[in-house]
Parts: C-alpha cells; structure tokens; sequence
C-alpha cells in the first residue's frame, strides 16, 4: 500500500480536528447540567445562570487559547429545533406595503390593479415582487408611466417625469432590498434580546424571506408579537449625566431602605440564598467598586470591609456603575451608567419600583443602548431621556425621515450618516437641535437607543449629518434604520414549525436509541458474516465513521435534526456496502490461488471502481437534496453527504492500514466465517431467462399504483397544499371522530384528525384562516383550537392558552399558500434534476446510453412502486403516510441506494464483458449478476436491519419517511437486478439488430 504515512498522518489529524471540535460539545453539555443541579426546576434561574456564565472563560484549551461559555456554545454541536424544541419561522417582508408606502398610497387604478395582479402571480412564480408588478404595470397600460406615480417629495431627487419604468424599478428595487436588510437587522437586535440561547437568523434565497430559529422558546405568542411587529423610530431629547446623579444617589438611599425592611420581615435563609445568587461575580463587583470609589465625592465607602457591605450600603451601584472618570468627576452626555448585560433585568426592576419612580422628574425616563460598550457583548449604557410632549410621545419619528445614506465627512475619512426629513419633520427637528446645542439627541429603535449624536449646532431644512461613528458598517446599519422609518415593511410569518421540549426529549431518547440498536445490529452481523478479522477491521472503521461524522458536522457548524440522524444511520447501512465489496472481491483473488497479500491488494483495487461509482451516485443525490431542501431536509442531506465521504475514507484506507499492521505481525486474516463461507457463492440463476416474468410482476404493480394514484390520489402533507398542523397529547385516550366534531364548530369545517403514535396523541391539520396573513391570526386560530377541546371536553375550562401551548401542544406547524407551491416546484426540480444527473453521470462512466437508460427506467419503476404504496395504503396503516418535504427526501435517497447497487452490478457486467469477449452476452450478464448476490444480499441486509430499527424504534415523527426508506430499499435491489439490467439488455440487443441491418444495406 503506497502513501501509508500520508494516510495514517491525515487520519490522526482528522481524528485530532474532531476531537478538538466535539471537546466544546463536551464543556457545554456540562456547564449546562450544572445550570440545571443549580436551577432545581427553575427556567428562569437556569437562564440566569447561563447568562452569567456567557462572557467567563470556561474552557483553555492546552493553554494556547481561552474560550468564554459564549464561544463554546457557538461551537458546540447544534441540534434541531424537532430535537431539543423550540420554534422555526420563515417571515414574509411585505414588499408590496413598502411599494405602497413608496408611493404615498396613490390612487393610482393602474398602479392599484398591478400591485394586485403582482400579489396573485407571485403564489405561481420564483420572481422577486418587484419585478413581477414591474411586469404587471406594462401588461395592464403599456403606455401608463411609474414616474408619475412614484414622482413623490420624498423621492423628487431619484425620480422625474422623464425616468423611464426601468430605472424607477431599479430605484425600487434598491429601496425595497435596503428595507429588507434593515428588516433583518431589526429583527437580529430584537432576537438577541429576547434572551435565548444559540438563535439563528438568516435571509433565504427568495429575497424578502427571513428565517428564524429560536430553540427552546416557550412564549410563541410573544415571539410572534416580536418577530411581526412594525418597528418603531423614536427621536428623544436626553438629560444630562451631572442633572441625573444626584437623582441616583437618592434612589439608592431609597432601595436601601426598601432591601432593609424586607430582610427585617423575612430574614430566611432562602430569602438570603436567592439574594446572593443574583448578584453579579465578584471580579466583576470590584472592578465597579473601584470605579465608584474613585469617583466619589465622600469617602464614605473607604470604611466598607468587604464587598457585600458595599451591596447593602450601595444595591443600585452595585449593579449599575455610574458615568464618572477615574478621577470622580462626572462624564458629560446622556449616559448615566453601565452595567453587565445580566444585571440590566435588576436596574429595570429597581428603577420601575413605584415608590423609586416617584423619586425621578415625570419627564424622565431611561432606556439601554442596543450595542453593547465593549467587544465581548457584556455591558450596555443606560440613556436619560427628557419627555417633552403632553402626550408622552417622541416629538418626532420614523416617518419623517425621506433620506439617509452612509457617507464620509469633509475629510473623507470618517464615516458618517447623512438624513433628511419632510418639511414637517424639518420644523420640529429645527426646534429640537436650537434648543439642544452642545447636548444629545437620542435615536431610539424599538426601545433601544441606537445612536445619540451630539448637536453641534441649530439645523434648518431638515438635512444633518451624524458623526461620531466607530465604523463604516455602523453607519450603514443606522442609515438603514433611518431610511425604513419612512417605509413600513412588516414581516409575515408564512411558515412555522414548533416542537415542545417534551416532544424534543422523546425525539432525542428515540433517536439514540434507534440509532445504538441499528448500530448494534450492523457490528454484530459484520463479525458474523466476515468472521473476527475482517469483520473486526471492518466494524473499527465504521466507529471510526461515526467519531469522523460528529466530529465534522460539529466543525461545518451543522444542525442535528431527527432526519439528520436518520441519515447518519443509514449512512451506517451503506457504508458497509464498501467493505462488502472489497472483502468478496478479496475472496475470489484467494479462491483464484493467489496469496493473502496479493489477495489484499488485487481486493482492493479491483473493488474501487464499483465502490466509486456507487458512492458517487449517492453523493450527487445528496447533493441534489442539500441544494433543493430546507431545513430538517438540508440536514438530512448534510449527514448523507459526509457520511459518504468519510465511510469511503474509512472502508479504503483504515480497513486496508489494520490489515497491513495484521500482515505484519504474521497473524492469519479471514474474509469469511464458516457459517457463510458457502452462501449465495455458486448461484446459477438465469436472470435474463426469466425477465419477461419479472417484467410481467413489475408491470402488475405498476398499474396497480397508477390506478390508485388516479382513484385515491396522495395524501398531501401541509408542505404541498398550505395549512396548519397541530400534535396535541390529551390526559386520556381520545376517540378521533369526537375530537373532528368539536373542532368542526369552532374552524367552520371539519379539520382532519389522526391518532399520532399513542392513542391519547393527535394530528390536527387545518386550512383554518390560512389565506389570512393578519398580525394575530396564528394566535387567534391557536386559541380556537383551545377552545374547541374544551367546550368538547377534552380539555378542562380553567386551562389557559399558555398552559395549553406549554403542556398539552406538543408540536405545530404552518405552510402559507405561498411556501406550499415554492415546495411543489423545488421537489418536481430536485427529482427531475436527480434523475438527469444519474443519467449522465451512467452515460460518462459507462459510455453506453442503453445503461443510463435502464438505470432511470428502474429509478422510475421504484419511485412509482413507492408512490403506489403510499396511496394505497395511507388511512390504513397506523401512522402517517404523507407526502411532505421528508417523503422527497426518502424518494430521493431511495434513487440514491437504487442506483448504488445498480452501478455496481453494471460494474460487473462491464468486468465480465471485457474478460469474457467471446462468450455470449447472455451468459455474460447471468454470471455477472450471480456473483454480485452475496454483495447485494449483505448489503441489502443490513440496510434494512438498520431502517428496521429506525422504523420500530424512531419514533412516530419519521415513521413514514423511514417507511418508505423500508420499501425503497426492498423495490431498489428488485430493480437492480431484474428491471435496470434486463431493459439495458434488450436495449443493446435491439440496437446491435439495427446496427446490424443497416451494415447488410
């Protein structure tokens, strides 16, 4: 074996990698069951304590390099939302409001009819909505002009009577992707507020798409409140630092007393615990203690003994440190402290305390800074803002800005923002900076000060600029943020999918189990199969695999869904196929007389080929899948993916290093046990004899899934036809007709309602209000489907919604009108594509089209037979046979297996045929085909042991997907062998007849 110190090199490494990367996993884990010991059943005390822990160091990794709990988790292995719970969101921006908003709501008819032509033709088109309502104006008046609907005040300097329809498009479409953009940024700032660990948030490739992952949330209304709320762009006056202090220092005094008299009238020792275990570290309370110290103007805290003197004598500093120098004196400007991003929840409830409140001016009020002050994320500054309005509101918003942009100074060489206001905002803004020179003005975003710029000086006309900003991309983010003031661009949830914790846990507990049992199973059957040997090297590559597997998809940063789990194991099933195909091929080079190295190295090479080109297939299917799939799908695809290719490191390269340290030793290597020495070894069966009858059987069952296909059709999931699913678990067992009756008054038609997995679990699904894309329609259905439940009295009254959401709904899910046909479309492109491919890839490596051409007939034929099964049989068997994004999945996977064992077996046809040139092709083919039945036999095998275990023991979330993963690999080794190769057969032979005559002519 050539290279074996580069392979043994690369292997530790990729071993050392892995560990490394699957090490943080490890820390992370145990920090958070420490959080839980410490928590004792409390959320709220396991979020603090994990909170505290996100800026500490909690890992040195051989003392070269510190991570904090933050870049652990960051780190870690992430699972899916269907394995540790959570909430999945895929939002809408409206692009339409902003196009509306845009042109100051004209009346327009043409432009009216367009943007309503353009919201019906998006439901049936990948185009983005601009350029669809684009199309729609010069479909409904070709000679109707967008200039004279968009020649507005706000955009008189971009668009005149003379800008063509083409260039105000663009000019839209640049406003409306700045609007987009701004949109997602606003909903990342409120996301990392909402407090919860590892969100992720991204744009999808249909612009305007937004999806959001928020693991472990149990709030859905108020994520849903968050996620579709309009933002809101306030401009504050502020107070001055050195005018609040002294309010500070009184304050202080005041929680002083209150923290004294509560002790005084329940001093228990709980009370005291929990006091302590919300105060900040101690590293942390010094550093401010210092600072304070430093700062004051009394050394009344130079007597302090220790630090919790200084919490008593000082609570609100404690957790708040003021703006002051090192020398005491206090900072100008509106910011009045800073305190650790934990302890922000305390000051809030200091401050808002009633009997502290009355303490402060009515016209004083207080908001943190979105952006932290340091790099780390930990501190953020607290703002003093001036009331100046009777009604309480800021003097001006977001809808008076018809401008701002990112820009330099006169210098160029600070970023700046420049803005413009209407003539209205012009005024008040006039008003604001006369009377605030040399003072701050706050820009406040939905609750956070996101910038507060000094004015230098009284500005009319509307047009200023803002300095001071650390960075080119902080003054694109705020110039962003002005600009959406001026167009609402509300986001719509289309697409959602909730999965309770209690559901995750089971998910997480079926998913290990099936996936230690299938795991199990193919060890065991290997060492049985290929004796202690081979079988023994073959199973230390698979953990191998498997160590490989975790330890990359931690390093991808990959999500670990339940399908992705699914695709592990059976990336397990299939990677065996390549140690089966080289230990029979290392068998014959023995039968053949050849020596045992010899035999291993002729094995070897002889078996790259079909391994290659059976691997290959499979890999481009998931490829296929990855591209075409979202989210569990795109897990599912990346498992396969590198499943595949570290199975073929492992089955080639570590099974070969074991065997040469073997055949140094002098130890004797078997490839096969006694037991299966002789089995499926002189097979005689003549397929092509016989292929009329199968063609026969095949063909039975083809109609027989057409006609079904045609006369009960499929059972669309809500990813191919919209609507919503609910899974809800009762206290008691539940008949499915009265749970459909009671949901019938309150939806206006009956929903559909399965059993799901126990008998006290169903599966509602609803179109229920699915066409409504309203702001609260989502909880409003929720809370019907309550109420339903219990006016049927599955539910009892005194259940409120939030107790109903957290332990009866164990999972729920939404697909809009919209997501639904995106689905349809990308699953015919993904299949069709898939097929292509094979086709191709047969026809490059076998440069014969009769081979391409059986292959696709027998992918066909399997994926048909599959269907059919699906139709025939959904509404009997006891769990979901749906057509959904997880069935295209497993159709998919199924044109994968199906064409790896087909590859293989026109491998050795095309072996035979070259070795045997004057044997008749009949003959040839037979042969072939017989002495791949022990490779397809084991590897057929323990595929399906390994479904097997998933189907019985995964759970009933992938009882269908797996089932037809069951089914696939039963009609895919038919197919191989009695479909794919008989019509490649016939084919050549009928071509050859007409070769053949047209030569005679």
């Amino acid at each position: 074996m050539q290279n074996k110190g580069a392979i043994l090199t690369f292997a530790i490494l990729l071993a050392a990698v892995c560990l490394f990367q699957l090490s943080f996993t490890w820390k992370s884990q145990k920090i958070q069951k420490d959080a839980i010991e410490y928590a004792q059943g409390d959320p709220e005390k396991e979020f603090n304590y994990l909170d505290s822990m996100k800026s500490e160091v909690v890992y040195n990794f051989l003392g070269l390099k510190k991570y904090t709990f933050k870049d652990v988790r960051e780190l870690e292995m992430n699972l899916g939302l269907d394995l540790k719970g959570g909430m999945n969101v895929t939002l809408q921006v409206e692009v339409k409001d902003i196009i509306k908003a845009m042109s100051n709501y004209s009346d327009d008819e043409t432009f009216n009819k367009a943007i309503n032509q353009a919201s019906e033709l998006q439901k049936n088109s990948q185009a983005d909505f601009v350029t669809l309502f684009g199309q729609a104006f010069e479909d409904i008046d070709p000679n109707a002009k967008l200039a004279s609907v968009f020649n507005t005040l706000e955009l008189r300097d971009k668009i005149n009577f003379n800008t063509t329809n083409a260039q105000v498009l663009d000019i839209i479409r640049a406003e409306t992707d700045a609007a987009i953009n701004n949109a997602f940024n606003i909903l990342r700032t409120r996301i990392d507020r909402f407090g919860v660990a590892q969100p992720n948030i991204q744009q999808l490739q249909t612009r305007g798409r937004i999806l959001v992952e928020l693991p472990g949330v149990k709030d859905q209304n108020r994520v849903r409140n968050l996620l579709q709320g309009t933002a809101m762009l306030e401009f504050w006056e502020t107070y001055e630092n050195q005018e609040v202090y002294q309010y500070m220092l009184q304050a202080n005094d005041k929680i002083k007393q209150i923290e004294d008299a509560a002790v005084k009238t329940d001093a228990t020792p709980e009370a005291k615990e929990e006091i302590t275990t919300e105060e900040s570290t101690e590293s942390e309370e010094n550093s401010l203690l210092s600072e304070l110290e430093a700062g004051a103007e009394s050394d009344s805290t130079a007597g302090l003994d220790n630090l919790s003197d200084f919490k008593a004598q000082y609570p609100l500093f404690s957790v708040l440190n003021p703006s002051t120098d090192q020398t005491g004196q206090l900072y100008p400007g509106p910011v009045i402290g800073m305190a650790h991003a934990k302890d922000t929840a305390k000051v809030n409830s200091y401050l808002n305390n009633p009997l502290v409140k009355s303490i402060f001016p009515r016209d004083m009020m207080f908001r943190w800074t979105a952006k932290s002050a340091d790099k780390a994320g930990t501190y953020y500054r607290l703002i003093a803002l001036k009331v100046t309005s009777r009604d309480g509101r800021a003097p001006l918003d977001g809808e008076v800005i018809t401008d701002a942009r990112q820009d330099f100074d006169q210098f160029g060489s600070n970023p700046e923002v420049s803005m413009q206001m209407n003539s209205e905002g012009a005024k008040v803004w006039q008003r604001m900076t006369k009377e605030n020179v040399g003072k701050s003005i706050a820009i406040v975003l939905d609750g956070y000060v996101r910038s507060f710029p000094t004015v230098n000086g009284e500005i009319p006309g509307g047009r200023s600029s803002i300095t001071g900003l650390e960075s080119i991309e902080e003054a694109k983010d705020l110039a962003n943020v002005l600009k959406s003031g001026k167009m609402p661009a509300p986001a719509r949830i289309i697409q959602e999918d909730i999965v309770g914790p209690s559901l995750g846990q089971e998910a997480i507990n079926s998913g290990l189990l099936s996936f230690l049992i299938a795991f199990a199973l193919v060890l065991v059957y290997m060492l049985f199969f290929y004796s202690k040997n081979a079988g023994l090297a073959a199973n230390i590559a698979l953990v191998a695999n498997m160590f490989f597997i975790f330890g990359i998809l931690a390093s991808l940063g990959a999500v670990l869904t339940l399908p992705g789990i699914a695709g592990i194991v059976l990336t397990i099933g299939m990677s065996v196929d390549a140690n089966v195909l080289i230990y029979e091929r290392v068998q014959e080079e023995l039968r053949a007389g050849k020596g045992i190295k010899l035999a291993i190295t002729d094995g070897y090479k002889n078996a790259y080929s079909a391994i290659i080109d059976g691997q290959v297939t499979t890999l481009l299917t998931g490829i296929v899948l990855y591209l075409f799939g979202s989210g569990p799908i795109k897990g599912f695809a990346t498992t396969l993916i590198v499943g595949i290719l570290t199975s073929l490191f492992s089955a080639i390269f570590l099974t070969r290093l074991i065997f040469e340290w073997q055949l140094r030793k002098g130890g004797r290597i078997l490839f096969t046990s006694t037991k299966t020495e002789n089995w499926l070894r002189q097979t005689k069966i003549k397929f092509l004899e016989k292929r009329k009858i199968f063609y026969v059987i095949s063909g039975i069952f083809i109609l027989l899934s057409v006609g079904s296909l045609f006369v009960r059709g499929l059972n669309y999931g809500i990813d191919f036809k919209g609507g919503r699913t609910y899974v809800v678990r009762f206290d008691q067992d539940v008949k499915v007709a009265e749970v459909q009756d009671a949901l019938a008054v309150v939806f206006e038609s009956a929903p559909e309602v399965k059993t799901f997995g126990e008998s006290n679990q169903v599966r509602i699904t609803t179109d229920f209000k699915i066409e409504d894309d309203s702001e609260n329609v989502d909880n409003e259905v929720e809370a019907l489907l309550m109420q339903g439940l219990q006016e049927g009295g599955f539910i009892d009254k005194s259940v409120s919604l939030e107790k109903f959401t957290d332990d009866y709904q164990l999972s729920s899910q939404k697909v809009g009108p919209t997501i639904s046909d995106d689905i349809r479309k990308d699953s015919a492109i993904a299949i069709g594509f898939s097929l292509i491919i094979i086709f191709l890839y047969i026809l490059l490596r076998f440069r014969n089209w009769q081979y391409g051409l059986g292959a696709v007939a027998a992918l066909a034929h399997d994926s048909l037979i599959v269907l059919g099964i699906f139709s025939m049989l959904y509404g009997v068997l006891p769990f979901s046979l749906e057509i959904d994004q997880a069935f295209i999945a497993a159709i998919l996977t199924v044109v994968g297996y199906s064409i790896n064992d087909t590859v293989v077996v026109f491998d050795r046809i095309r072996e035979f045929l070259g070795l045997h040139p004057k044997r008749d092709r009949d003959q040839n083919v037979d042969e072939a085909l017989n002495s791949t039945l022990r490779r397809t036999f084991s590897t057929s095998l323990s595929t399906f042991v390994v479904l097997l275990a998933i189907f019985l023991f995964g759970g009933a979330t992938i009882r269908g997907f797996t089932f037809a993963l069951l089914i696939g690999v039963l009609v895919g080794t038919y197919s191989s062998l009695f479909i794919a190769t008989p019509i490649a057969f016939d084919t050549q032979k009928r071509v050859a007849k007409v070769v053949s005559k047209i030569k005679k002519k």
